[in-house]
């Protein structure tokens, strides 16, 4: 079974995703495109970023088509995101026109073979509440249409969902989904589960700046594990509302952390380095957590480029890792060769 977390905003945004697989995986580092801005390089350019830095993981967030058919033959692995607003159109067809819709909005763009992931909708339980009641049948639809190509063992289908399905996040022990959420959640979880797809979810948190740029002297105990960081806990967290839910087997991937390194306080290219170093250092020695150590951790950065058009606080727009010339804003080492 596979199981997908996003955790977001330490003293300002900022997300994480979380993938527990049911098999082990090999540490693996990825890249998110975001591209809420209008003054991005080329799509050959960025693919050349990407694989001067050894990078070929990447997260797109809607099926864009020129961007898809860009990455299409580059051997590029992509998440590809479904907006809210195509919910009720996958949901009240039959699957036979969720099909048309993979094969007209995605697969006529780029090669199946390169996709890993779909992520149907987005935080519907919190901000699009009325796509609710299509959340799950759009993604059943799909799986359907995925099964009818033959690409369901392939391409795994879930949807981020806000931080309130999970009720209690701190201490990591007592990470646990809400209950009111139920009605939606349970049906969603049951496709994943017998899927092996994976399940998403935004978590917010408020912490001292230390704990969360793994620089705390102090350490946090929880029964028997220690925690010196956020970035652990939160992962713990999730593990153990897994667990909760009969999940005890799955292991952790991380697909979407960052930190801006401008427009607030805390935001800085020293702490946006300290932070994603220290990430990357975890993924690269299979660290793990307290709760699952040693475990080889897939993660994707959060961003590529700084995005001037995206809403909320000015640091949203300052995740980006590299400039606008391709250039990296700060020298984080991807792996051992750059």
């Amino acid at each position: 079974m596979l199981i997908t977390i996003t955790i977001r905003d330490l003293l300002f945004p900022v997300s994480f995703l979380l993938l527990l697989p049911c098999e082990a995986v090999a540490a693996t580092l990825g890249i998110c495109y975001g591209r809420v801005a209008n003054n991005l390089p080329p799509t050959s350019e960025v693919i050349n970023i990407l694989k001067t830095n050894g990078i070929s993981n990447v997260q797109i967030f809607d099926p864009d088509p020129f961007t898809l058919q860009s990455f299409s033959g580059t051997g590029i692995n992509i998440m590809i995101g479904v907006p809210n607003e195509v919910l009720p159109s996958l949901a009240s067809g039959p699957p036979a026109s969720a099909l048309q819709w993979l094969q007209t909005d995605i697969f006529a763009h780029i090669v199946p073979s390169q996709i890993r992931y779909i992520a149907v909708g987005n935080e519907v339980l919190f901000k699009d509440s009325l796509y609710s009641p299509y959340l799950v049948p759009a993604v059943v639809n799909l799986y359907q249409a995925l099964k009818m190509l033959n690409l369901d063992g392939t391409i795994k289908l879930s949807s981020p969902q806000a931080a309130s399905v999970l009720s209690v996040s701190y201490p990591p022990s007592l990470g646990a989904f809400d209950p009111s959420l139920r009605s939606v959640l349970r049906p969603l979880l049951s496709f994943l589960h017998e899927t092996k797809s994976p399940f998403m979810v935004n978590v917010s948190n408020q912490v001292t700046l230390d704990y969360a740029l793994f620089r705390s002297n102090d350490m946090v105990q929880d029964g028997q594990l220690m925690y010196g960081n956020l970035f652990e806990a939160s992962l713990d967290a999730v593990v153990h509302a897994m667990e909760k839910e009969g999940f005890a087997e799955v292991e952790v991937v991380v697909s979407e952390t960052g930190w801006p390194k401008g427009g607030g306080e805390a935001a800085s290219v020293e702490n946006a380095l300290a932070y994603n170093e220290n990430v990357v250092r975890r993924v690269v020695g299979n660290v793990g957590t307290p709760r699952r150590p040693g475990v080889g951790i897939e993660i994707y950065l959060f961003d590529m480029f700084d995005e001037n058009r995206k809403g909320g606080d000015e640091c949203e727009r300052h995740f980006g890792i590299f400039g606008l010339d391709g250039v990296k804003a700060y020298d984080l080492r991807f792996n051992s060769e750059n």
